[in-house]
């Protein structure tokens, strides 16, 4: 292993920049995840790292130890701490390169203009497990590989493909299948939606949520009932029960 205690070092100014800088990390084609667990979760599913850093005391907790290539970087705590964003750092961290997401398959769901980036990553989490093989986003999201994201997203990022477009509409276009959309009201109830079995899902923005262009191009609008007086549901919830209906129909 080597060691870097200095902040001014190039390498870790790269890191800082990759773990706070959205365009860099677009330029890059890279990305840092942090703690054993999303670690973990790239390595199951086939993603080498780049580099894996780590601090002493990481190095001697057994968990990390485990997951560590002879050449990982041992890092002092106040650089390590520089790098990531989370409140109280795991001790490890790593580059690796974000995956093509060109050879996607499977079941999609499309975003439009979500701008918080933790509830990219919880939309992603459900993603994995209700079986969506792509998650597609426009430019108006917020990143989904920031570290935030990735955090929400608990190994979700690395079980399914996630493109990035500058036209959405398009994409909703050329998906060959039912497509359905949120809306807070005046869709048909989620139970009583004509849901296939390849449907597609497209959910929108926090506050002002999907635009009428997109609206448009769905081919069922949905509406989740909910209790008189509500008036909405995070985003990340209502994509959350939505992905669980369309899964339990086909899974049944």
């Amino acid at each position: 292993m080597t060691s870097l205690t200095s902040r001014d070092n190039p390498k870790v100014k790269r890191w800082i920049r990759l773990a706070g800088d959205a365009r860099y990390r677009r330029t890059e084609k890279r990305a840092l995840i942090e703690g054993p667990h999303l670690l973990a979760a790239a390595l199951q599913h086939g993603v080498k790292p780049i580099t894996v850093l780590v601090t002493e005391e990481g190095a001697a907790n057994a968990e990390i130890a485990a997951l560590l290539p002879p050449d990982a970087v041992v890092l002092g705590k106040g650089v390590f701490r520089a790098i990531v964003d989370a409140d109280t750092p795991q001790g490890v961290a790593a580059e690796f390169a974000i995956p093509d997401a060109r050879k996607a398959t499977g079941n999609t769901i499309f975003l439009e203009g979500i701008q918080d980036p933790a509830n990219i990553g919880a939309i992603v989490r459900s993603a994995a497990a209700f079986g969506i093989g792509r998650v597609v986003l426009d430019r108006a999201c917020a990143d989904a590989w920031s570290p935030r994201a990735l955090r929400a997203g608990a190994g979700g990022h690395f079980a399914l493909a996630i493109a990035e477009t500058s036209d959405l509409a398009a994409e909703i276009e050329a998906f060959k299948g039912t497509v359905a959309c949120t809306v807070p009201r005046g869709g048909m109830a989620l139970a009583e939606a004509p849901l296939d079995r390849g449907a597609a899902w497209i959910f929108g923005g926090e506050g002002s949520g999907l635009s009428d262009e997109i609206i448009r191009r769905a081919d069922l609008r949905v509406t989740i009932p909910m209790a008189a007086g509500t008036e909405s549901l995070n985003v990340a919830a209502a994509a959350a029960i939505c992905l669980y209906e369309s899964f339990s129909r086909s899974a049944g």
